[in-house]
């Protein structure tokens, strides 16, 4: 289904709710996404044609959304954070044609105009005065659109880019499926919401995550889907959004590592004073989770605790129950689609408990980089082109579990033995004054490379020699003594994206620099 379903049956229900308690209905959703429809039609785009957005996590972006996916488009969102050219590129790459972004945005949106020339149509929301140069008000131009469906309603798809830790940015593209909006099948993430959530139309869902974001923006429109309320933080905050669970009778919830370590992070009292009954289950992915942080959480909030391990790629997912990650702590689960293998860097085949190239099967690959053949031909086997892998170390269990080790781009060769950072960040951010910790390889001449630390520290802990030496002992005590980071630096923050990604290669270059001077 979509939200014009719900806006038949239930109209005056809210679709969404902003942080700041601004609310959308059904109706006025699916009016305004009819409206857009129509403008982006008399502008002449058809299905298979782009659209970008450009914009925060706004009370209308999924008007935007539904507008595109309506009328067979590719809607490509594009990171908020982007500086104008890196904002620019992605619009470019897609293909677009129209980009739509906010006022909150207008400074980079405005310096982003010289370099998207083949992007005609260029639209503001929020707009005020005379607006900015080189865009039309985004308010107007739909209020002369009638609240009409178009006369086709085929089913449209999102195009949307790695996160770009290494490199520029890949458009990942999948054929647009020739089904019409409300055909059975012509859905989306919220199949998975009521199979492993059991997710329905009462639901209220929590997406503290960026909209631009893969997890962010699908799972939420998954929530459409079922007719249910989503509920979009503007920023994430651990304790207003203990708050907001409350205000809002939240039910499910997906949440990042990073945001589960700053919510446990609240003293005991802060937590306690939250009403938090109605949930009955959060879903985490997109960044390894240390194990004791996820403990926790069940332990506050009860088994409610699930976890998938996917990619943007859609390549194939796995997924782990609260009650099986208790029985595999530090798994993410078991494959849900398509078939797991774990291959060395030959392609063969390894064995269970070895560390090894994590590819999933499909019957068919269908996804592409967009104008990257080469960087798609590298996805895949060399044997097999429906295998793809997306550079991920893991291993499975005897019991066919599988549990990730780190990014392959990553892995630490020291001496010819493999060090995986991701046990290590996870074994640091478990001692007491720890936020976050990066760890990653430097060259050694003998060794090849050593481990190296950078731990960011809660407020008020003060970095010291001492302390990194007790760190440096902390990881001996729960890890081979390998695997003990040789030196241990300290920083004020860590580069992560808002969806929790910690962007290493970045950190580690700064240190390889710095190295040559």
């Amino acid at each position: 289904m979509y939200p014009g379903t719900f806006a038949a049956s239930t109209p005056d229900k809210d679709a969404v709710v902003m942080g700041s308690g601004q609310r959308v209905s059904y109706r006025e959703l699916d009016d305004r996404s009819m409206r857009l429809a129509q403008l982006l039609h008399s502008r002449g785009l058809r299905p298979g044609d782009h659209v970008a957005i450009f914009a925060e996590n706004h009370p209308r972006y999924y008007e935007v959304y539904w507008a595109a996916l309506r009328s067979g488009l590719y809607l490509t969102a594009v990171n908020r954070h982007l500086k104008a050219e890196e904002a620019a590129y992605l619009v470019n790459d897609s293909g677009s044609t129209v980009v739509i972004t906010t006022a909150a945005l207008a400074k980079v949106a405005a310096e982003m105009l010289e370099h998207v020339p083949d992007c005609p149509t260029r639209f503001m929301m929020d707009g005020t005065g005379p607006g900015v140069p080189g865009f039309e008000s985004y308010e107007d131009a739909i209020a002369g659109q009638p609240a009409e469906p178009l006369a086709q309603q085929p089913r449209g798809e999102v195009m949307l880019y790695s996160s770009g830790t290494t490199g520029q940015p890949k458009g990942i593209k999948r054929p647009l499926s020739g089904l019409m909006m409300g055909d059975p099948g012509a859905v989306g993430t919220s199949v998975l919401e009521r199979l492993l959530l059991g997710m329905d139309e009462s639901s209220v869902y929590l997406c503290p995550a960026p909209l631009y974001h893969s997890a962010g923006l699908q799972w939420s429109a998954g929530v459409h889907e079922l007719g249910g309320t989503l509920v979009i933080l503007e920023r994430f905050d651990a304790e207003d959004f203990l708050a907001i669970v409350e205000r809002e009778r939240v039910t499910h919830i997906q949440v990042v590592p990073t945001m589960m370590v700053r919510l446990l992070k609240l003293d005991e009292q802060t937590r306690a004073k939250y009403d938090l009954s109605s949930l009955r289950g959060i879903i985490h992915a997109a960044a390894p989770c240390p194990v004791d942080v996820k403990r926790r959480m069940i332990e506050w909030l009860g088994p409610i605790i699930h976890e998938y391990y996917a990619a943007t790629e859609g390549n194939g997912l796995t997924y782990i129950s609260p009650q099986q990650w208790l029985e595999h702590p530090g798994s993410v689960g078991k494959p849900l689609t398509g078939i797991l293998h774990i291959c060395d860097e030959t392609g063969a085949e390894l064995k269970p408990g070895e560390p090894g190239l994590v590819y999933f099967e499909q019957p068919k690959m269908t996804w592409e980089y967009h104008n990257e053949p080469e960087k798609t031909r590298g996805t895949r086997h060399p044997e097999h082109d429906n295998w793809a892998a997306l550079g991920d170390i893991g291993y499975v269990d005897s019991g066919g579990y599988l549990f990730l080790t780190d990014r392959r781009a990553f892995t630490i060769i020291s001496g010819g033995v493999n060090i995986y950072p991701a046990e290590i960040e996870s074994t640091l951010v478990g001692f007491a004054g720890v936020l976050d910790a990066a760890v990653f390889g430097l060259p050694d001449p003998e060794m090849g490379e050593y481990v190296h630390a950078v731990v960011q520290l809660d407020a008020g802990v003060a970095a010291s020699p001492e302390l990194a030496e007790e760190l440096r002992e902390y990881v001996r005590v729960n890890l081979a003594g390998y695997k003990v980071p040789r030196s241990v630096d300290f920083r004020a923050e860590l580069p992560r994206s808002a969806n929790g990604k910690l962007y290493k290669g970045p950190l580690r270059e700064e240190y390889l620099q710095a190295l040559k001077v």
